[in-house]
């Protein structure tokens, strides 16, 4: 989260990371989340971002072993390039939507690959909309969000009114909090209903994974949404 108490209180973490990939500098925010099994990562990043991702960890009294579950929130290669990597030293189930898997597993070519694809792993759990994790923060809801990728999905903690958004939203822009980039995005019309389906949900904080912790939600998410179909 933005402050540190926050963090402690939740359980949830956010772990910005200045990366390379696709011949530019940028910064990504994994999310980690806190278990009675020990934490759960939310995307890993591309190859090259494992150190980083150990670095956040240490910080917070944890090694890389001690993730148990890594949920990829879809299938880019600045979301899950890193896994092989990261499997490299850690023992971790990893889970994906359905419509997700065979993309990281290499059964498909990821939809905005450049033909030179990152490294495939094999995915343990498919995953459905509603699909709930017990954290420490409360439970923790996946909610299928497509239309940036097929089976996009975010990640909600209702207990905590917290909203991991991965690229259904963004906060790298103008606007604090903002929808899917066009650009980046092949179904934006059903990416905007995701949006939709995420304004009906109870929001007070958000994290985009392209921009990291925002104090904003539900209202702000409304009016991104009714923007949108303008």
């Amino acid at each position: 989260m933005s402050a540190t108490d926050d963090e402690r209180d939740t359980g949830v973490h956010v772990l910005p990371i200045t990366v390379e990939y696709g011949g530019r500098e940028i910064t990504i925010t994994p999310t980690l989340v806190e278990t009675d099994r020990g934490p759960i990562l939310i995307d890993v990043g591309p190859q090259g971002a494992r150190e980083g991702i150990r670095t956040h960890l240490r910080s917070l009294g944890y090694d890389l072993a001690d993730v148990w579950l890594v949920l990829v929130t879809h299938h880019d290669g600045d979301h899950a390039g890193g896994l092989a990597a990261l499997l490299e030293r850690v023992d971790a189930v990893v889970a994906t939507h359905r419509a997700e898997a065979p993309y990281v597993s290499g059964e498909s070519e990821p939809i905005a690959g450049d033909g030179d694809r990152y490294p495939p792993v094999d995915v343990d759990i498919e995953l459905a909309d509603g699909v709930r994790f017990s954290t420490l923060a409360g439970p923790m809801e996946v909610v299928a969000t497509p239309g940036h990728a097929p089976g996009h999905v975010s990640l909600y903690l209702p207990d905590a009114n917290l909203l991991v958004a991965g690229d259904a939203l963004v906060a790298d822009g103008d606007d604090a909090l903002a929808g899917p980039k066009p650009r980046f995005t092949p179904a934006m019309e059903r990416a905007i209903e995701s949006v939709g389906t995420l304004a009906d949900l109870e929001i007070e904080h958000t994290v985009c994974y392209h921009g990291g912790y925002v104090d904003r939600g539900t209202e702000r998410i409304r009016e991104i949404a009714r923007q949108s179909r303008e």
